[in-house]
């Protein structure tokens, strides 16, 4: 019998970014990430995903933090480790679609300031949201990784997914990612799937899931085992539930076989040993629910990710409906196959289940529309994976005009009017791309700069003042 071929399986650490924006709404801090940073560079990972998704929202919003900061920081310390961000494509860190000026200078300043990997992805996989991104990625000298969001449809299957593979490698794409957003996969599907994108794709393959429905880890062993690349793991203290598998356990698993990932256990437990007090404080200070650290089977019979069933419970709580919350995930399917099938991920999970609330505390379907929709039904978002039908269109915009054409190209250059309406607080050039992206919180978030910093030299000279008098 032939020997097993040798592949050493790669692992991405979650921890700094989509465990903590899973589990804690990315409530964590730099400064709680900083002391560990340079241990996590000395493991072994094959890279360290720390920036994009909400992490720039929840810096400004919530923290009081730059997130340009946090990158230069976190870059300043790990010299091993190729740092990896997440980018929605045209739609950036936010929740619209941005001009192709804008674009390009942000992903030019996240490789200048230094991440290496930016994994882009679109919400529709509609690929001309990616053209920008990837074309100024490999511009840039960084690796753009396309992620396919994966979900389940009468249209979505292996063939789908293996036609979107070719079609972002032959777009430039250096890697490849299977996003499986809402913990979706199965076992046996993640093995033919990895099969047949691996006959037709060159670059390496990617695979990100969730535990949401308990099957993640069992996901990864068959992806594994039919040849899969890389899988994104958390360290244990913040995996599971909602979070990604836990690291520690997959390492051991492979030890001793052909997939060895060449990782020491007892290196990651100082990983895990200085991450275990901070998930305590998180959760003394709920901002872990400890409902979100399980195994929910609604994840696959809805395909509500947990992100998004915490924003469908905050809702209904305003409304004082919270009784409605089993109707409501009973219509985010209805809702879904009346908008051509999209992917429950950002932003198309929060659009999908705000309709879905209108629809059932309203009690007549479409009677209000948010703003978003209508623009997603208009082709503003880009291509449905399938037609939807004249009677939707017509509930949700009349006889508008529909577009077919990429949709950034009706967007105008936007760069230049940012930088005039905030030059007055600007410090950095990062700063105008900050105001682009949430323009409000950002300008809250350098008025209390200009406050503190103002304060700070008031006080340097009046001392000065103190020691040299005129």
């Amino acid at each position: 019998m032939a020997e097993a071929e040798t592949k050493q399986i790669k692992i991405t650490e979650t921890v700094l970014r989509d465990a903590h924006q899973s589990l804690l709404a990315t409530r964590m801090t730099t400064n709680e990430m900083l002391p560990i940073v340079e241990k996590l560079d000395r493991v072994g990972y094959h890279s360290l995903e720390m920036w994009g998704g909400a992490t720039f929202d929840a810096c400004l919003r919530f923290l009081n933090e730059d997130p340009w900061e946090r990158l230069r920081k976190i870059r300043g310390l790990v010299k091993n480790t190729k740092l990896q961000m997440l980018l929605r494509g045209q739609n950036l860190l936010g929740y619209k679609h941005y001009s192709d000026d804008v674009v390009t200078e942000f992903i030019k300043k996240s490789i200048y300031n230094g991440i290496d990997i930016i994994r882009i992805f679109d919400a529709l996989n509609d690929a001309r949201n990616l053209e920008t991104s990837i074309r100024v990625t490999n511009q840039e000298g960084g690796h753009p990784q396309c992620a396919i969001s994966f979900t389940t449809s009468p249209v979505h299957n292996i063939q789908y997914y293996v036609n979107k593979a070719k079609e972002y490698e032959s777009m430039g794409a250096k890697s490849i990612c299977i996003k499986d957003m809402s913990g979706i996969l199965t076992p046996f599907v993640a093995y033919d799937l990895v099969k047949e994108l691996k006959k037709v794709v060159t670059v390496p393959i990617q695979l990100h899931s969730h535990y949401s429905s308990g099957m993640a880890s069992m996901v990864y062993i068959k992806a594994i085992e039919a040849g899969v690349d890389v899988v994104d793991t958390a360290i244990s203290p913040f995996a599971l539930g909602t979070s990604q598998p836990p690291t520690e356990p997959l390492v051991a698993t492979l030890k001793g076989t052909q997939y060895d990932t060449g990782m020491d256990l007892e290196a990651l437990n100082e990983i895990t040993e200085y991450f275990k007090p901070l998930r305590d404080k998180y959760l003394e200070k709920k901002l872990i629910d400890p409902k979100v650290m399980g195994v929910d089977i609604n994840t696959i019979v809805y395909q509500v990710p947990g992100g998004m069933l915490s924003n469908l419970i905050s809702q209904l709580k305003q409304q004082n409906k919270l009784d409605k919350l089993d109707e409501v995930l009973a219509e985010v399917p209805r809702v879904r196959e009346d908008l051509g099938y999209p992917p429950l991920v950002t932003p198309m999970s929060q659009m999908v289940g705000t309709q879905a609330v209108f629809n059932v505390i309203i009690g007549e379907r479409y009677k209000m529309v948010p703003k978003e929709i209508k623009d997603y039904v208009k082709g503003l978002y880009g291509k449905a994976t399938t037609p939807i039908s004249n009677e939707i269109k017509e509930k949700i915009i009349g006889k508008e005009e529909i577009i077919t054409c990429r949709p950034a190209d009706l967007i105008e250059p936007q760069l230049d009017r940012l930088k005039a309406e905030m030059k007055e607080y600007l410090t950095q050039d990062e700063d105008v791309l900050s105001y682009g992206l949430f323009p409000q919180i950002a300008m809250n978030f350098f008025k209390d700069r200009w406050s503190k910093q103002y304060k700070i030299e008031t006080t340097l000279y009046n001392e000065e003042e103190k020691t040299h008098p005129i």
